[in-house]
Formats: structure tokens, C-alpha cells, sequence
């Protein structure tokens, strides 16, 4: 027991290793939420979406139920190699700016489309998408979910 409790106190709280059963730390502790996983592909997929001013086509991610989007890009898409062929995982963020300090840019800050601002940042050489959406809900948390309760009326009458 005192092994374990040595182990875990050598660990800072940036600095501890994730348990199997434990979310990524920028969801546990940075409240980001999963958006979707984009496979770069090479070949046309039934239903692709052609977006003419970004060149690339994208399919899948209205109807995957994981989220899965996949993306085919063209010659003249002006993205870094790395996200037209390394699969991306994509996060909504609260705040992108603060999401970004400390953070390897691969895409600067944009808005692709209304409504919406992406971000690329370079992860261990993996690309990370994120995304802030204007029209969001607030992120349910703790504190929110405490507040609601405390607000219920008492339902014994």
C-alpha cells in the first residue's frame, strides 16, 4: 500500500499517468467533448459532399454513429500533408483561444463556416481538430447540474 501511495505522490496532477478506465485528460479535466474521428481516404465515397472552397470532400458524419467523417482531398487543398493523411480526432472546446496556449498550430484559428471557428493543433505528430461553436449549449457540469437540482421543486409535496 505505501508502494502505491509513493507512486501516486510522485505524480503530479499534470504529470500522473491515465489509468485504463480514466478519459483523456483534456476531457476530464478540461471539459473538451468529442466531436468526431476524420480518416483521410483517397478513393470517392458514395454521399460525399464536395466543399469547392476548402477542396476537400467529406462524407459520414451525419450518419456515423461515432462520428466517423471521411475526407478526401484535393491537389490544391492548402492544408499541411499531415491532416490529409493522418486520421484527425476532433473536439468542441468552450473557448479556443484558452484551449490553444501551449499548443503546436498546424492551422491558425478560421471560420470555415458560419457559426463556427477550427483550430488544428500537431499532438505527438497526430493532428487534433478543435472546434467552437457560437450556438452551443452550455457544457453540463457539475456545479450546472448541482444548481438544477437545488432549483427542482421538493416532488414529496
Amino acid at each position: 500500500m505505501k508502494t502505491a501511495r509513493r507512486t501516486l505522490a510522485r505524480h503530479s496532477a499534470k504529470g500522473r499517468k491515465r489509468r485504463p478506465w480514466e478519459p483523456p485528460s483534456v476531457i476530464a479535466r478540461n471539459g473538451w467533448r468529442y466531436h468526431h474521428l476524420g480518416i483521410p481516404h483517397a478513393a470517392p465515397r458514395p454521399r460525399e459532399q464536395h466543399l469547392d472552397d476548402l477542396g476537400v470532400h467529406v462524407c459520414g458524419f451525419e450518419t456515423s454513429p461515432y462520428g466517423i467523417e471521411w475526407m478526401r482531398f484535393e491537389p490544391h487543398c492548402q492544408v499541411p500533408d499531415v491532416v490529409k493523411t493522418v486520421p484527425h480526432v476532433a473536439f468542441v472546446v468552450d473557448d479556443l483561444e484558452e484551449a490553444l496556449k501551449g499548443k503546436i498550430i498546424l492551422i491558425a484559428p478560421n471560420a470555415p463556416s458560419r457559426g463556427v471557428r477550427v483550430a488544428f493543433i500537431l499532438d505527438d505528430g497526430a493532428p487534433v481538430e478543435l472546434l467552437q461553436f457560437d450556438d452551443a449549449p452550455p457544457r453540463k457540469t457539475k456545479a450546472n447540474r448541482v444548481a438544477v437540482h437545488r432549483a427542482a421543486p421538493d416532488w414529496r409535496g
